[in-house]
This record gives C-alpha cells, structure tokens and sequence, in this order.
C-alpha cells in the first residue's frame, strides 16, 4: 500500500474515530438535560444554559477532529 493510501486511511480513522465521542457525548448530555428539566422544570432555564454550554464544547472536539483529518489528508501534518 502506497504512502498516500496510508494517509487517506488515517484521514478517514482520524473523523470516524474522532467524531464517535462527541457523539454518545452529545446524547447523554441531552438525555440528562431533558430528564433533569422533567423532573423540574422550573430550573429549565438554568439547566438549557448548562446544556448548550455543554453541547459548545462538545461540538469544539468533534471540530478538531475534522481538522486533524483534513490536516493528514492534505499532508500538511
């Protein structure tokens, strides 16, 4: 297999992989979050601050995930 297949498979690990955390991350804190304002939603505005804080971050790895992929797609890294 030739150095760029190799790179295009890492690129590719590199997303798969990267974007599995954010991902059962972003369904548990939204589980919790919907379940916490169930049981009381009168802290709904607190915990939706909370909760989109939350998803930012998130978000932020899923983010540098897709840019280690691109940075070892397009041999910059």
């Amino acid at each position: 297999m030739s150095d760029t297949g190799l790179r295009l498979i890492a690129a590719a690990l590199a997303i798969g992989l990267g974007t599995i955390g954010p991902g059962i991350g972003l369904g548990l804190l939204v589980n919790s979050a919907l379940g916490a304002i169930g049981r009381n939603p009168e802290a709904a505005s607190t915990v939706q601050i909370n909760m989109f804080i939350g998803i930012a971050v998130t978000e932020a790895l899923g983010i540098f995930a897709l840019v280690v992929s691109l940075l070892i797609g397009f041999k910059i890294f």
